[in-house]
Parts: structure tokens; sequence; C-alpha cells
């Protein structure tokens, strides 16, 4: 199986014996002649599985409608004009079968041959497997020729059925081709069954809709009665739902099904290399899907409602919510310790860099601190439905711009699992419904935090107020939700905010790269400058706001000062690296870019003529994250807070400051970059967005004849 592989896939790996079947829609083109092109792909795909030891059977539909074809234009010659002037008669579809199963297996034939592969032709009735000899005497054959490389091809045998109504008669063992391959499937013992169709596979909708949604595990007790089918095949006798009952019973009975597409290429193929496509009936499927876990809309959905009880809730009530959560974590600390160890663990395991752990591991103490600033964050003053502005529009009639919250929030983060719990809390402080998607690497820390966290949330507001996506799959599904999802926050690598970006229609809040400069004049205070370019860098080197690029003043290299604040960071394990000019000048390794993060202990430094050289260099190379001067001349250190274009700018301080709890604002969702909404560490203000509310004594437009207006501010009265 190749790299793409899907977990629940796992199983293809000890496939053999695979049943595929190809429906009309696939093998003839939209008027009814064979799509030629669509069947030579078809043979190549089982040609090329036959040489890799898969034992393949075909199962295929087209006979009626390809005679159909045949038949009409038979017709047409032998008929004379007056003959096409009467009403025409619908064609016998026993007729039609008889004529178009010779020409479909000739062209199968044709085209197996042209590939070095011998097919056979077997044709069954319903009847035909009431007969246990005949069941006996199948599987003696299709095993013959299997062992040969001979591709058994079946299809029903329309011409001499005895069913009443062919194309309508559901009674019976079998009633069309999808249940006729499920029951071989059956009957042969095959390890799985894929059914071709002309959509990619079952949607939550018509597949035309663009609300709709490719469902890849489908699972009973959630899907049945949910799905509203679409017509039937435009020229078979089954379609969709026909598929899905086969699906079903084959899949109850512990064969795998696959529904995909048969117009894309090589996708039996890529099935069986455990791809994520198409949609998988097992039987085991309920399993995989964890506790908790629902369908991306429908918990966006819920989070929405229950974010509307939220916002309801008194603000003591709100407040008590997340006190409740305070004590929880407390009370859980044990718990939570032992499953971040498990993660940690696996994650050392596993390979990933020291930076990555760093970021994973919840230190003594953390669990402490993350409940103290919920508390902080309870303790604060109500943020939702403030009156920001209140205005006298005219005599009786008041318009109030009130904070209010956003709705439904989707955060997207990797590695640090305390992220959990300052979103999960900022969101119910500001009355926000909630979407969380964690890594992967730690999955254990975020389900326990998420079960610990929820567990305190009251009965009429609803444990969905939270939810925790657990698959990456189900990521492209909720950036598709931009009717129900209203900001989406990633916490993550560049490759991660960017590939966000680029792919939903749902306003982004974030940065990409946390770029962080301190720049150290000539007038800085020497110990001062050691101490804030230490911290800046070694204090938590993993996190986005420590220093990444030192830059120094000229005149500090002469005097040696520059060399001072090097040995500082040398003896603390600081791998020091340089741009053109220092690198030059100090005979130090070059830093392959100006624009590198590197979240841990190394650091780029670069010689600069002023502040004004220190400004362009961070225009130029930095994130506008945040960055700091230090200097003791005030005219410099305006300059530099005044036209340094980041979300952070400091003054003798490092860096390390730009964070949400540091700014007083109890937790951060994120930090973002952002020139529009929020920017900077983002607390619950930035997780807020503004109503207007007007109250009125009757007032009415009237082209404005009728009303007198005042605009009066009374927002400080």
């Amino acid at each position: 199986m190749d790299s793409n592989v899907d977990p629940s896939r796992a199983f293809v790996k000890d496939v053999k014996r695979v049943v595929v079947k190809v429906g009309t829609a696939v093998v003839t083109r939209a008027d009814g002649r064979l799509a030629l092109g669509r069947l030579g792909a078809l043979c190549e795909q089982i040609h090329e599985l036959n040489s890799q030891g898969y034992e393949v059977i075909l199962v295929t539909s087209g006979a009626v409608g390809v005679g159909r074809q045949r038949l009409k234009y038979r017709r047409l010659v032998n008929s004379s004009f007056a003959d096409l002037q009467k009403p025409q008669l619908e064609l016998d579809g026993k007729a039609c079968a008889a004529v178009g199963q010779n020409g479909l297996m000739a062209l199968y034939d044709l085209l197996f041959s042209q590939l070095d592969v011998t097919s056979a032709q077997l044709l069954v009735t319903d009847n035909d497997f009431r007969d246990p000899d005949f069941r006996r005497q199948l599987n003696e054959t299709v095993n013959s020729l299997l062992d040969l490389k001979v591709v058994p091809i079946f299809n029903e045998n329309d011409a001499i059925s005895t069913r009443r109504a062919p194309y309508e008669d559901s009674s019976g063992i079998f009633w069309d081709n999808d249940s006729l391959a499920a029951l071989l499937a059956l009957e042969l013992k095959a390890d799985l069954l894929v059914l071709l169709s002309d959509v990619e596979g079952l949607y939550s909708g018509p597949p035309s809709n663009p609300q709709s949604k490719l469902i890849h595990t489908y699972i009973k007790e959630r899907h049945e009665g949910m799905i509203t089918f679409g017509d039937k095949s435009r020229v078979g006798r089954g379609g969709m739902t026909a598929k899905v009952k086969a699906a079903v019973y084959a899949a109850h009975a512990g064969i795998p099904v696959v529904i995909t597409s048969g117009f894309a290429t090589g996708n039996i193929i890529k099935v069986l290399q455990g791809q994520h496509i198409g949609t998988l009936f097992h039987r085991d499927a309920k399993q995989w899907v964890p506790s908790g876990d629902s369908d991306p809309r429908e918990m966006a959905v819920a989070a929405r409602e229950c974010s509307r009880r939220l916002q309801a809730m008194s603000s003591k009530d709100r407040n008590k919510i997340l006190f409740d959560i305070a004590d929880a974590l407390e009370a859980n600390e044990k718990q939570i310790i032992t499953e971040n160890e498990a993660d940690v663990s696996a994650a050392e395991k596993a390979g990933y860099e020291k930076s990555l752990i760093s970021r994973l591991a919840l230190k003594p103490g953390k669990i402490s601190s993350l409940a103290n600033s919920i508390r902080v964050l309870a303790k604060m003053e109500e943020p939702v439905g403030r009156v920001l502005k209140r205005t006298e529009l005219a005599e009786g009639f008041i318009l109030d711009k009130t904070s209010s919250s956003l709705g439904v929030l989707l955060i997207i983060f990797e590695s640090r699992p305390d992220a959990l719990v300052q979103i999960a809390s900022l969101a119910i402080r500001s009355g926000n419904g909630l979407l969380l998607k964690g890594g992967k690497e730690a999955r254990r820390s975020n389900a326990i935090l998420h079960k610990v966290i929820t567990s305190s949330i009251p009965e009429r507001v609803g444990e969905k107020l939270i939810g925790l996506v657990t698959s990456r799959e189900e990521i492209p599904e909720l950036l598709k939700l931009d009717d129900v999802i209203d900001l989406v926050i990633p916490r993550g690598s560049n490759k991660l905010v960017s590939q966000i970006k680029a792919s939903t229609k749902i306003p982004v809040l974030g940065h990409a790269d946390g770029i962080c400069h301190v720049y150290v004049d000539k007038s800085a205070d020497l110990d001062m400058a050691k101490q804030i370019v230490l911290d800046a860098k070694t204090d938590y080197p993993a996190a986005c706001n420590a220093m990444e690029t030192l830059l120094v003043h000229k005149d500090l290299e002469k005097n040696g000062i520059l060399n001072e604040l090097i040995m500082e960071l040398q003896i603390k394990g600081v791998s020091i690296y340089g741009g053109p000019r220092a690198s030059s000048s100090l005979n130090i390794p070059e830093a392959h870019s100006f624009h590198h993060e590197y979240s841990s202990l190394a650091c780029t430094i670069e010689i600069v003529d002023d502040v004004h050289s220190a400004i362009d260099h961070i225009h130029r190379h930095g994130s506008a994250h945040t960055d700091s001067i230090i200097a003791e001349d005030s005219e410099v250190a305006n300059i530099f807070l005044q036209q340094v274009d980041s979300a952070a700018v400091f003054h003798n301080a490092s860096t390390r400051f730009s964070d949400g709890f540091r700014f007083g604002l109890g937790a951060e969702v994120g930090i973002s970059t952002s020139r529009i909404h929020a920017r900077g560490p983002v607390g619950v203000e930035g997780l807020l967005t503004t109503r207007w509310i007007a109250r009125g004594t009757g007032q009415v437009v009237n082209g404005d004849k009728g009303v007198i207006y005042t605009h009066k501010d009374l927002t400080a009265l």
C-alpha cells in the first residue's frame, strides 16, 4: 500500500479476490453508444491487477442499452417512410438484451485480447441460484478460470429471464446487477466488492448540489434515513439506491464494499492501494468512529445551537462554567499528565523534532497554570453585550453598537494540547461554539482534555458546544462550511496556515511565521541588552514569539559588545548564524535565509548601520509578528515604535511578552498578523463582532421627511 493509505482501508492488504461491478452509465455514453475509452481503461486496470496476482471477477451491465441502440438502427433501415410516421412501439427488452449481450462481450473479448488477457462469459438468472448443484458448479468453474488467470465476466441473462418485469420486479434472490454482484461476492467468497458508478461515491444529497458532501465511510446508524437519493440510473435499472442496498447487504455479511467512480482513471487500483476515495461500507465501520465524533456539518450545526443557548445564559452562569472547568482540570491532573506522557513517549519513538516534543509536553505546574488563567478569564468584565457606542439618531430613537459573539469557530492547531484549554475557555467566555482539530501527535492529550472540559458544560447548553474533530480527512469538509462556521484560526506551521487560507471561503485569522527581531541600538544599556536578548531567544525557543534574528548597530561590533552578546548566547547553547555582513565580519556560518523560523536554540545575527536600516530589514524579512528595540535614546526608540509595521512592537522588553495571558487577556486563541479584525495576541475581544440595536418610538423613514436627525453621542452619558 502507498503512503496515502487511509487507516480505515488497511484491510485491503489482505484482499486477493475482488468482484468489480461496472454499471450501464459507465459502460455507455449519454447517447447510448459504448464508451470505448472507459471500457479500455477498465480492462487495462484489470490486466494490471491480474498481473499483480489479484483474482478479478467482473460483473457488467450495458447489454440492454447496447442492444437497444442497435435495434433502433435496424428498425430505422428496415422501415418505410410511412412506417416512420406511425407511433413507434417500445423495443422488447429481452430482444435488446439478446442482441446487446453479443456485442458487449465481443468488445470485452477484443479489448482483453489486446492486453493478452483471456475472458469468459457467464450468464445467470435469478432461478439458477435456487439450485445448490448450480452454485457448486459455479464455484468450481470460476475457481478453474481464476487459476488460469482468466477473467470471468458475469451478467444477468435478461434475454431468457423469467422475471415478470425484468426492470421493475424486486422479488427474488437478486433484482439487478448490483445485487447480483453482491450475491456473487458472497457465493464466490470474495474479499472485496467494488461498485463503479458515474459519481465519486455516496453523497449526503444530490451530487450536483454544492452543499452535498461525499460520505467516505457509510455508517448505517448515522446515515440511514438522512440521505435523499436522486433519480435512478439514466440508463440502468438501479442507480445509487440499488448500489447502497447491495453494499449494505454485502458489508453486513462480512464483505467490504467501496462505491467509487468508474469515470476516474485507475480508481480500482487506488481502492486496492488503500487510498481514501469513494464510499466504504464495512461491517466494523461503527467501531472506527470515536465516541462523540460526528458528521462535520452536524458538529458545526450542533455547536451553533449550543452557542445560542450559551449566549442566552446570564454572565454569572457563563462564568460558573469556567470556574467548573478550572476545578475539573485540577481534579483530573493525574489522568491528563498520564495521557500526555503517552503522547510524548510515542512522539519520541516516532522521531519527531525536539521543538515539537517541547510544545507537546505539559510540563509540571502547567495544569495549575491553565486552571488559574481560566479563573482570571472568568473574573474579567463581561465581554458579550457591552454597549460600545450609544447614539441618539433622533428624539426618542436610540441606537446602540454592542459587542456580540461571532458564532462558530474552527481552530486547527498542532502539537500544543494546552492550546485546546485556552481556546475552549476563550470560546465559552465569548459565547462562541467551537470545533477543535489538534495534531495527531497530541491525540490522547486532546481527547482527555476535551472530555474533562465538556463534562463541565451544563446540559441546558450541551456538551456539543465544543466538538473535537479526530480525523484529518474531515478538515476539507469543514472548510467548505462557510454557511455554518464563521471563523477559522489555524495555529501551526507556515505550510498549515497557507493550506487553510487556500482551501476555504471562511475568514481565516492567524499568522504563518514568527520571525521576531530584537534590534540592539548603539545607545542600548549592555546589561539590559544581554538579559532581553537571552530571554527572547532561550526562555522558550519553540514559541512563535521567540527571537529568531538579532540586529545589532555597527558601532557595537567595533567596541566588542556584539562579541559579548554572541558569547552569552553560545554559553546558553544557542547556535549562531550570520547574515552576509555578520558572517563575513565575524567568521560565522551564513544563514540560508533571513526569513527562517528556527523554533529552537539557534538564531541569525546581522549588523545594520542604524535604526532605519533595522526597520528596513524587518520590513523586508520579518513576518509582522513581534519586534523589539533596546535603546536608551528615546528619539531612536520612538522612530522604531512608530515605523515598524508589526502586530506588536516593544521598547526595552523581550519579545516573549507578546502573549495573551501576559497582555492581561486571560488567555489567547492565537496571534494574528492580519490587518483586518484582531491583530496581535487574540483574546476574548478578538472573538467578538458587533451588532446594532435600535430602540424607537414608532419612527418611519418616509423619504426622511418626518425624521429630524440629531446624531447625538450618548456613549459617555
